[in-house]
């Protein structure tokens, strides 16, 4: 593995980014990227040569989420997906949901793991390898259930318009 101050310059932003992809706020996405940042540091001689060092910071950035998610699941939830608008975002299945907010109860409603690979792939802006090593799966594997999610919100959007 290299140096971790290179680790750490080369990865901060796609940490941040998945993050930020789950609630939308940026204090806490910050809060929690620093907090992977030093748990991986923790757990340096933890890390395996047999996945990828992206892979393996999204794992931990995932389950720091997931932990503060469930020490505030008492509070009003600030886990829930925002409904804010998203710019700039790679897949046009966004920007053809005319209720912004409708788009993310269906992503939200979607199980796993294709709801995590949807915003992985589009929000997290990862590509199929590292989505891959995260669940240590193939490539193909990532493709197919990337596509996948892509139908079935396809599906459900065109439902809705139709008995709309």
């Amino acid at each position: 593995m290299p140096d971790f101050e290179t680790v750490y310059q080369r990865y901060f932003q796609t940490v941040y980014r998945y993050l930020l992809s789950l609630n939308r706020d940026a204090a806490l996405a910050e809060e929690i990227t620093q907090a992977t940042f030093f748990a991986a540091l923790k757990k340096i001689g933890t890390f395996r040569e047999d996945c990828a060092v992206e892979s393996w910071l999204i794992g931990i950035a995932r389950n720091r989420y997931f932990d503060h998610c469930r020490r505030q699941k008492h509070r009003a939830s600030s886990c829930a997906l925002s409904t804010e608008t998203v710019h700039d975002t790679p897949d046009d299945l966004y920007f053809r949901s005319e209720a912004t907010g409708r788009f993310h109860q269906l992503l939200h409603a979607l199980s796993e793991p294709y709801k995590e690979v949807f915003m992985l792939r589009v929000y997290g802006e990862m590509n199929f390898a590292a989505i891959a090593g995260l669940f240590q799966k193939t490539e193909s594997w990532a493709r197919v259930t990337y596509y996948r999610a892509k139908q079935k919100l396809q599906s459900q959007i065109r439902e809705e318009e139709n008995h709309g």
